[in-house]
């Protein structure tokens, strides 16, 4: 990769935790330093002690690891307990009267549910299931708006011994139904539908069109009255949630599972093959969101912790539904897009509810950095005192703005990585400890054996020599496997290392500092005439530049070169006319040229409003590569905030 003393790939700025932020922080550097040694010194009685402490076992376990079928690893096996009873039941002695969450609808409808009220609507739909016939490992599949009760239903499932599949609300019947079929869902919980970008989203009426062609193992639909339109109601099949839930008992006692009984599954989005259930365990996987919630984000009592995260992520799985209820913490939930009524709708809430923890998409950061300095600036942010990162690696001028703006200054930033599969963080500064770097997730977390290696296996030792990002030792929040797909789990993750590592399917490099940077999807980097460049570094430089706001890179094919490479850029300003500005894509073009090298300058620049994203800030770089390629766009759109954008990056509008 070509290396400039200048270059973007030496972020050497150093911003420590603030000295009123270090004194208050609960892990200091002594702290940490004893559980990095601890973790190193003995990795499985490392995470057994935490295991005993921090989980209420119905059964202790006797058994920590075992490790004798590798990769198919099985943490605490022996032992019994219940998640729902872990997050809700454990804190109803001191904290019944706490607020557990704080819902806002986009309409500006509010709620307060307290750790009594969760527990009772919880027991009521736990009970509402077994009535419809669920049982202890039967698939759940939950297709919901962003309102609490699709939390309630998580928790629901959980207290049962059900295992959920939430299916993210933007997403196709077609898609629906494959996960329903995949899965051979008993019962579908769904709403009327879901208000969104001044919208109703008619998530019954896909439903209905899931269900025409589904197999035979879904008997029944239990249907939310959220946006109160009329909608068709199938005799038989479909049931209100308040019929379902109206004459039952608002207790339940929780079923004691395995410490790896499937906790839920979530399918990964891809639009091409069979989509992947990856399937995580119950007491592994809660003990990873409890760990990180208190080394990540310094869980405090007094928290009001707001992951911007829809459930039908594995982010929302992780820092909505369990973990900060897992430490008897308040969570917000909003159910509508950040832009309305307008793009001052977040920081409104962060001032209304006294947000103090704010975690969000680095795409979302971006799209409201557009709006300029003075929309947050009208906003009193004052309770905000950590903000986060999740999704993507975050370009180091979002960073900035991000700090300076909404923390102003005085905020730390922690940048995590982690994957659906990984179940938790597992990359992230430690905010009282870690000094950051603008887009660096920094280092591992205690326990978390993470490597960079070559194509053989071999550590990278040379500081930036980019990648494959690589974890050494099992964790518990691990993924368990892939639904009904032995081999597929095994192929995907184990197989290129003949199962010695599990392989995440990022390139990364580390600097001088030992901090980790992502570069990228290992199918994102592009290979210019011989030379391997990460996506993210071109479009971190494209972002520096005074006039980009948002940048988005992929390879075209190029019968010279192997590959050239195509940027879609979002101004700061008013798009070109047209979408052509040649005097700027020149500069543009030197710009990457002084901060990278030559060979990074993009061979195409097109101009946009926006990049194609999903409802949750994905970008959808898969469309973005077809329509460099100049081919037709074939696959599923449906998924799309706004999917009248295709046009106009195609120069169709």
């Amino acid at each position: 990769m070509p290396q400039n003393i200048d270059s973007i790939l030496q972020e050497n700025r150093l911003f420590p935790p603030t000295t009123d932020f270090a004194k208050s922080a609960t892990i200091d550097e002594s702290k940490l330093q004893a559980l990095y040694q601890q973790a190193e010194d003995d990795h499985e009685g490392f995470w057994a002690s935490l295991a005993r402490d921090e989980l209420n076992w119905d059964k202790p376990f006797s058994t920590t690891l075992n490790s004798h079928n590798a990769p198919h690893y099985r943490w605490f096996e022996d032992g019994e307990l219940n998640v729902s009873y872990n997050c809700i039941d454990r804190h109803l002695a001191d904290k019944a009267d706490k607020t557990a969450i704080i819902f806002e609808g986009e309409q500006g409808d509010t709620r307060h549910i307290t750790y009594a009220e969760l527990h009772r609507d919880t027991c009521r739909f736990a009970n509402a299931l077994k009535a419809q016939g669920v049982e202890t490992g039967d698939r759940v599949v939950i297709y919901m708006p962003m309102v609490p009760e699709a939390v309630i239903a998580m928790q629901a499932c959980a207290r049962i011994g059900a295992i959920h599949s939430v299916v993210f609300g933007g997403f196709s019947a077609e898609a629906l139904k494959n996960r329903i079929d995949d899965a051979s869902a008993k019962v579908l919980i769904t709403a009327d539908g879901g208000h969104r970008g001044g919208k109703i989203v008619e998530l019954k009426a896909a439903a209905d069109k899931a269900l025409e062609n589904c197999g035979e193992s879904l008997q029944k639909v239990i249907v939310l009255k959220r946006t109160q339109h009329d909608i068709p109601m199938k005799a038989g099949r479909d049931i209100w949630w308040s019929d379902a839930i109206a004459d039952v008992n608002d207790k339940c006692t929780p079923v004691s599972v395995n410490a790896e009984h499937p906790l839920f599954l979530l399918y990964t989005s891809g639009s091409t093959g069979k989509p992947k259930g990856i399937q995580h365990s119950s007491a592994g996987y809660l003990l990873g969101t409890i760990m990180t919630m208190k080394w990540v984000f310094d869980h405090r009592p007094d928290d009001i912790f707001w992951c911007t995260a829809d459930v039908g992520w594995i982010t929302g799985h992780s820092y909505v539904a369990y973990g900060p209820l897992a430490v008897g913490g308040t969570i917000m939930i909003y159910e509508g897009a950040p832009t309305v009524p307008d793009t001052g709708r977040f920081w409104k809430l962060c001032e209304d509810h006294k947000i103090t923890v704010f975690y969000t998409a680095p795409t979302a950061i971006r799209a409201l950095m557009k709006s300029g300095d003075e929309v947050p600036n009208k906003y009193d942010l004052s309770s905000i005192r950590l903000l986060g990162t999740v999704g993507e690696p975050i370009n180091p001028e979002a960073w900035m703005w991000y700090h300076e703006v909404i923390g102003k200054a005085r905020c730390p930033i922690v940048d995590t990585w982690w994957q659906t599969e990984t179940g938790a963080n597992m990359i992230s500064p430690i905010p009282g400890v870690t000094a950051t770097k603008p887009g660096s997730c920094t280092r591992a977390l205690p326990g978390m054996a993470l490597d960079v290696v070559d194509d053989e296996g071999n550590s990278i030792t040379t500081p930036d020599k980019g990648g494959l990002l690589v974890i050494r030792k099992p964790w518990p929040s691990m993924l368990r496997g892939i639904w009904g797909d032995d081999a597929r789990y095994v192929e995907t993750y184990w197989g290129m290392f003949d199962n010695r590592f599990y392989v995440a399917g990022d390139s990364a490099r580390r600097d001088q500092d030992g901090y980790f940077w992502i570069m990228g999807r290992i199918d994102d980097v592009l290979n210019v005439s011989g030379h391997r460049l990460g996506t993210m570094e071109v479009e971190s430089a494209l972002v520096a530049h005074p006039a980009v706001v948002e940048a988005a890179v992929v390879g075209r094919p190029d019968e010279i070169k192997g590959e050239t490479i195509f940027a879609y850029v979002v101004l700061k300003g008013e798009r070109p006319a047209d979408g052509i500005d040649d005097a700027l894509t020149l500069e543009l073009r030197n710009w990457v040229g002084e901060q990278i090298g030559a060979i990074a300058k993009p061979g195409n620049i097109r101009y946009a409003d926006n990049l194609p994203k999903t409802r949750s800030g994905k970008i959808m770089r898969r469309l973005l590569r077809t329509i460099a390629s100049g081919e037709e766009i074939t696959s599923d759109t449906s998924t799309l905030e706004n999917e009248a954008i295709l046009l106009q990056l195609q120069g169709k509008e």
